[in-house]
């Protein structure tokens, strides 16, 4: 009987640490997934305001350029 009880134990022990290790292992990878869903966002919100930026500063340099343009046209006149 006790032989028995303790081989009951030890199996239960053995399920329960196995089943540990796997949710562990789950959580990790999910913690990874969700790091380089971060990072890919923080990499996306960058470039998006690059871009804003550089649509602006393109925009300020034309409209410099058209008034250069028109200055230099009143001039000759």
């Amino acid at each position: 009987m006790k032989k028995s009880l303790f081989v009951a134990a030890i199996a239960a022990i053995s399920l329960v640490a196995c089943k540990k290790g796997e949710s562990t292992e789950t959580n990790k990878d999910s913690i990874e997934n969700n790091s380089d869903s971060i990072q890919n966002n923080m990499d996306s919100a960058a470039n998006a305001q690059k871009d804003s930026i550089d649509a602006a500063t393109n925009m300020k340099k034309d409209s410099v350029e058209v008034k250069s343009d028109s200055a230099k046209a009143a001039v000759k006149k």
